[in-house]
């Protein structure tokens, strides 16, 4: 991604956003790619590149705490219904319309209070891995580690409490390669034991246990994942478990409209049948749900479909975003 096509912002809330952006043309919409944990907009390198071709205009934001924008450590700023603000900033910034945000893993609850707060705003939306998740103001995380270790076998956001941790962040600095490995394993099963129970990831990551790196990350490009996190550190993207560990996430969801917890706009969910967190069986029962106008699709893929499955997610994405009238 060219680095000369990166601009910086300064929101309404003060805070600096760092994001590439390349124009449509011959009036295609714009795509509002959004990353996850523990990613930047380097994430979407190899969609970037082949919907450029395509002519589809391309947003893609280094997220709050993430790449070169800001990492306060203030976790209201952190909260949904202000993120999505900063968001909407930028695309007011950029002067488009016929928008379509895709999330992947964190990145589709952006993605979803998007929807939730602006519906209006956008023509469809894409989910990730993680699918549209509706607003959960009675979440509770001991709740739903209780029943996913009875449904699954083992608690599927356990590390939720590690990573939420004060001085989490300097731990996994200090044994960065250990906790790359495992966020990247070439076997996605390792997750089941490894980094989704409760205890495990830290066990993990504080013996610097290391396993190999899933084949779809080159060399270069786990380098290249290990300089981003020397650079930029952890604190602000684990701001995001602390969010919904301390009850601040849940509550915030209070305020969503009743009227927009249904997704009436187009949606495109990739279901990862080899995610051990976020199960595609889960997702796709959401989705059914919760969007009328959904497209699901099933990959044999592990949690980082775009970065394993390109060449088929972007057809795929592709063959849907032709199909939608905008």
């Amino acid at each position: 991604m060219e680095s000369s096509l990166y601009k910086d912002i300064t929101t309404s809330r003060g805070l600096k956003y760092h994001y590439y952006v390349s124009p449509s043309s011959d009036s295609k919409p714009t795509l509002l790619f959004l990353h996850g944990f523990p990613s930047t907009s380097y994430d979407w390198r190899k969609q970037v590149s082949f919907f450029k071709d395509k002519g589809y205009g391309l947003i893609v934001p280094d997220l709050l705490g993430y790449g070169g924008t800001d990492k306060p450590s203030d976790l209201e700023l952190y909260k949904y219904s202000a993120m999505v603000l900063d968001i909407i900033d930028i695309l007011n910034a950029e002067k488009v319309d016929k928008v379509i945000p895709i999330g992947h893993d964190w990145g589709s609850f952006v993605a979803a209070r998007l929807a939730s707060y602006f519906p209006d705003r956008f023509v469809a939306f894409g989910f990730l891995a993680v699918n549209y998740n509706p607003p959960q103001p009675d979440f509770d995380l001991n709740t739903m580690l209780a029943y996913t270790k009875q449904v699954f076998g083992y608690e599927l956001f356990g590390y939720w409490l590690f990573f939420a941790e004060e001085g989490s962040d300097k731990i996994i600095e200090e044994h960065l390669e250990s906790a790359l490995s495992i966020i990247f394993p070439a076997d996605p099963s390792l997750w089941t034991q490894h980094l989704a129970p409760l205890g495990a990831v830290k066990a993990w990551v504080t013996s610097d246990q290391k396993t190999q790196v899933a084949p779809y990350i080159t060399k270069e490009e786990f380098e290249e994942y290990g300089r981003i996190a020397k650079s930029n550190g952890f604190a602000g993207p684990l701001n995001w478990y602390k969010l919904m560990v301390s009850g601040l996430g849940p509550q915030d969801d209070k305020n969503i409209p009743p009227q927009n917890i249904i997704v009436q706009q187009p949606v495109f969910y990739a279901a990862c049948k080899l995610d051990a967190v976020c199960p595609a069986a889960l997702g796709v029962q959401t989705t059914q749900q919760t969007c009328p106008k959904a497209t699901i699709k099933e990959y044999d893929s592990d949690h980082w479909i775009q970065l394993s499955h390109p060449e088929e997610l972007n057809n795929d994405l592709l063959a849907w975003l032709e199909a939608i009238s905008v």
